[in-house]
């Protein structure tokens, strides 16, 4: 599995975006969102919007140290709760930090939180932003989700990239994914290639891409893999099976978290 190329993940952003925006369209934005329960479908699509207007305030402006949220114009969301608005204020964002992606090309040094201070991490992350929020919103809408086959192994590869350098942070429930002899496999049954086998060393875990015998194998459809190893959808789910020590695919749900 590869990278995608900078201007896919552009287009990536707007496409993503457009098919919440379709989620949304006639959703009671007051449903609780089952994979974030503190949000509703409101709340969540704010935080995205948000995310979008912090992003491309940062390129704008080449931030070389994080910009604070309420320095963000529009931050918090549109003042009017017509879901119109809502819609409107989404999709510009989007376009908005899109714009400013395109201009300023992959290679713009900017402030991110991650291993690489560029805009070509911001790509990428809005991207998978907007894949896993979207299955929220599919989540709480109860309507089908599906996503491309490249993304959805991108989606995996940029999580393992997050977890491991949360370990590396000294995260201390990251931390705990070590611990020689155990390995993880999740290979996708609809996409030739896509498999990982995640090992864990004395001190860490690593990754390669590899169809090797583990202590515990998730298989399934790629995008139903992409699901459980982000935690929205459940390992016990009759869309995906387990073979082997169901107990260390656990262990690694449990510990594997955002930043």
């Amino acid at each position: 599995m590869t990278l995608l190329s900078y201007d896919r993940y552009c287009d990536e952003v707007l496409a993503q975006t457009d098919a919440l925006r379709s989620v949304l369209d006639g959703a009671d934005p007051t449903a609780t969102v089952p994979s974030c329960p503190d949000w509703n479908l409101r709340e969540l699509v704010v935080h995205v919007g948000g995310a979008y207007r912090w992003v491309g305030e940062i390129v704008r402006g080449r931030a070389t140290e994080e910009v604070p949220e309420e320095k963000v114009p529009g931050f918090a969301g549109p003042e009017d709760d017509d879901p119109a608005a809502l819609d409107a204020w989404l999709a510009e964002g989007a376009a908005a930090t899109v714009a400013a992606l395109r201009e300023a090309g992959p290679d713009a040094e900017v402030w991110a939180w991650g291993w690489e201070r560029s805009t070509a991490f911001w790509a990428r992350r809005m991207t998978h932003e907007m894949v896993v929020h979207r299955a929220d919103a599919a989540l709480a809408a109860r309507v089908p989700y599906t996503v491309d086959p490249e993304v959805a192994a991108d989606t995996i590869e940029e999580w393992l990239r997050i977890v491991s350098f949360s370990q590396d942070g000294g995260d201390p429930e990251a931390a705990e994914l070590r611990g020689g002899g155990r390995s993880l496999h999740l290979h996708a049954t609809d996409v030739p290639g896509a498999e990982w086998l995640i090992e864990f060393g004395e001190d860490r875990f690593t990754w390669r891409h590899a169809h090797e015998k583990a202590t515990v194998a998730l298989r399934g459809p790629l995008t139903e893999l992409m699901l459980v190893f982000n935690r929205r959808l459940e390992p016990t789910s009759e869309r995906v099976e387990v073979l082997g020590d169901a107990r260390l695919l656990d262990f690694w749900l449990d510990r594997s978290a955002f930043g």
